[in-house]
């Protein structure tokens, strides 16, 4: 509890105090320690003088390579929603469907290509089912609220598709991968046997 007053107060130290240090003029009043930063400080055995602190926190400042809680690696973040290109319910149901029949079709005929031990495809409840032995279990299913497909993967977990006007196809908002662009790669991989989703 000490460490943590000290710490607190350590923020609270007028600015004009610490630039006193050569590195610390460029400092200004609008950048602060993040909260993972002062997490490692309440780690780190502390001066007991308070001159000391202010030279371990400048110091700890100068070697900080950002003053920002906001840094997001932009590869890792889904692209933004058009929220003018949102399907209306009965759209999306009836691209949806048709996706998803048009898988199911092609997966049966795919069934019958390949030799896989437990091979089976099955459609039920609105939910497309597809076992592949020891090799694992794919899901497709709607998701009305959202307006999505999702797919669970053996190989590439769990995705979730929005449909794409210009592409006309059900896309990965985080790496724009096409729903069934993925399962022609991944169920060659599992099967051996190329297979044309399209």
């Amino acid at each position: 509890m000490r460490k943590l007053r000290q710490a607190v107060s350590l923020t609270r130290f007028s600015l004009s105090s610490l630039q006193c240090h050569p590195k610390m003029a460029s400092f200004t009043p609008t950048k602060f320690l993040p909260s993972r930063t002062l997490c490692n400080l309440l780690e780190s055995p502390l001066p007991s003088s308070s001159s000391s602190l202010r030279s371990f926190y400048a110091a700890f400042l100068c070697n900080s390579r950002t003053f920002s809680t906001n840094v997001v690696d932009e590869s890792q973040v889904p692209a933004p929603i058009d929220y003018s290109s949102v399907l209306q319910e009965d759209e999306f149901h009836r691209l949806a469907d048709s996706t998803i029949h048009h898988l199911l079709e092609k997966l049966e005929e795919y069934g019958d290509t390949v030799d896989v031990d437990g091979f089976d495809v099955d459609y039920g409840n609105e939910v497309l089912t597809m076992k592949l032995g020891d090799l694992g279990t794919y899901v497709v299913n709607k998701q009305t609220p959202n307006r999505q497909i999702w797919l669970s993967s053996p190989v590439s977990g769990p995705s979730r598709f929005d449909w794409d006007p210009s592409s006309q196809a059900w896309v990965y908002r985080r790496n724009k991968a096409n729903l069934l662009g993925i399962l022609e790669v991944e169920l060659k991989q599992l099967c051996g046997e190329s297979v044309n989703l399209s």
